[in-house]
């Protein structure tokens, strides 16, 4: 979900779950310790985990929603959190504060959605990040689980790193390529990183389900282990991306001789309902389908886990690495 999400400059790979032979079951679950959940029942969002962003701005990637904080764009209901995005005339604030100009101008959208984010209020180094999610479908739409720098410790975006856990692209929409003659049906994985806009650099990937259906037909789950120098993904328990300190790098002074940065950080967790934007719009179908809107992205559960015994680099719970078993 990231600014510039089109400057791709390291190779994307495509890789379907079904090839892979590393099972989420063998990575020493038992290990694995949980430090916080959501599992959104109740009907109230819990605002001791979560802060709803309020902005027009788009992302960066001129998507044509506004996120707001009403009860109509961001339900707590039959246990699930569900963002919902509506097509509608809004006016809001821009930016985010932590990005707000002074003043912050308003500005108008022809959409309203949700987004929300543990910004001030949790983040983790090294884990277990784990949820059950079900996206939704249309030529425009764009969910995501994502993951940013609680800090910036080495700079603003994307010097200090971004972690794309899930993201649902015009899911169902024309796809002549894709197999399954579903549309499209490819997931996205994805790892910001390098030096500020040009030269920054993205590291990503599409992931299918074994049967080729459309993700947004049933909740799936998806797990991201992140140990130090080791990230693994996993969807429906299968392994189908996996990279290490080789893949990534920071631009930044402060990353000089430290080949694990940027990805060494705190960061927090948000989820959001994108309404199109540059990477939606050019592809597909191209634009914003007419009918998209309302759409649902639900998500059932969120769970963090961090490894019982090795808390510093996370690395004793992932399964094949030097100090895990």
């Amino acid at each position: 979900m990231s600014l510039v999400r089109t400057l791709v400059l390291l190779p994307m790979a495509l890789i379907g779950i079904a090839s892979s032979a590393a099972s989420h079951a063998d990575t020493n679950g038992e290990q694995w310790e949980l430090v916080w959940s959501e599992e959104f029942e109740g009907t109230q969002l819990d605002r001791t985990k979560w802060k709803p962003e309020i902005s027009c701005w788009g992302g960066g990637n001129n998507e044509r929603q506004c996120y707001t904080d009403r009860s109509k764009n961001i339900r707590v209901e039959g246990g699930a959190l569900r963002l919902i995005a509506y097509k509608e005339k809004f006016r809001g604030p821009d930016r985010p504060p932590e990005i707000a100009v002074k003043p912050n101008p308003d500005k108008t959208q022809s959409y309203t959605s949700g987004k929300i984010r543990t910004l001030g209020l949790s983040s983790w180094k090294y884990g277990k990040i784990e949820f059950r999610a079900k996206p939704p479908k249309g030529q425009g739409t764009w969910p995501a689980v994502w993951m940013m720098p609680a800090y910036n410790a080495y700079g603003s975006w994307p010097r200090s790193g971004e972690i794309d856990i899930l993201e649902g692209v015009n899911l169902g929409a024309s796809c002549p390529q894709c197999e399954g003659d579903v549309g499209e049906n490819r997931m996205i994985s994805a790892l910001h990183f390098g030096d500020f806009a040009p030269k920054n650099k993205v590291r990503d990937t599409r992931v299918t389900l074994p049967s080729n259906a459309l993700p947004s037909d049933d909740y799936h789950v998806w797990t991201l282990e992140w140990g130090e120098g080791l990230m693994r993904f996993y969807l429906d328990g299968r392994k189908y991306w996996e990279l290490t300190e080789k893949d990534w790098e920071s631009a930044s002074p402060k990353a000089k001789g430290n080949p694990v940065a940027p990805f060494d950080q705190p960061f927090y967790i948000m989820a959001n309902l994108a309404i199109g934007g540059k990477l939606s719009e050019d592809n597909n179908d191209k634009g914003v389908a007419a009918n998209v809107a309302p759409a649902e992205f639900a998500i059932d559960w969120i769970r963090i886990y961090q490894c019982r015994d090795d808390r510093e680099k996370g690395l004793a719970c992932m399964k094949g690495v030097e100090g895990g078993k």
